[in-house]
């Protein structure tokens, strides 16, 4: 049986690989409700509301933290001061790899 995406590690990706596919993404998606797959298939997102500003730049130190240990970086976009979109996509492929729902797996338990 293979690991879940949380208890796994980020691995270099430096391009040479060909993305995830739609259909594989929506079923590693199966798994993380609350992240959705944008129309190119590329990205994976998920929103939150924080209760305050302040509780929103907490969870953005958390995400960062984390992603500075994977060596894999979303993109974060604050908004109207407590509105919070994390974006996944792997650069280096030009759309989705194993990091990306590693990452959001990994996120997923700070969220909670």
């Amino acid at each position: 049986m293979k690991a879940s995406f949380s208890e796994l590690r980020c691995k270099p990706c430096e391009g040479g690989v060909d993305p995830i596919g739609p259909t594989e993404a929506a079923e590693h998606l199966k798994s993380m409700p609350s992240w959705t797959i944008n129309e190119s298939g590329k990205e994976i997102s998920r929103k939150i509301n924080t209760r305050h500003f302040v509780h929103a730049i907490e969870k953005i130190n958390a995400i960062a933290e984390l992603a500075e240990s994977e060596q894999h970086h979303p993109d974060l976009h604050l908004t109207g001061y407590r509105h919070l979109t994390i974006v996944l996509t792997t650069h280096a492929i030009g759309g989705l790899s194993e990091n990306d729902f590693i990452l959001a797996a990994k996120i997923d338990e700070i969220l909670k």
